[in-house]
């Protein structure tokens, strides 16, 4: 329980489709893994004492 199988990751789709239309799902899905790029370079910058608080410091 709580793990998505195959027929629950179709009906989602199924219902993202209905929702925003095959035309617009590409560019969600573009801009989320954009999204979730930069977050992580935002992540290893501050883990590697980049962060924009250290920066201001020097």
């Amino acid at each position: 329980m709580g793990r998505f199988g195959v027929p629950e990751l179709l009906l989602i789709l199924f219902i993202l489709l209905l929702l925003f239309g095959a035309g617009k799902l590409p560019e969600i899905a573009r801009s989320m893994g954009q999204s979730i790029k930069e977050f992580k370079k935002s992540m290893t910058k501050e883990d590697d004492g980049q962060g924009p608080d250290k920066k201001d410091a020097k």
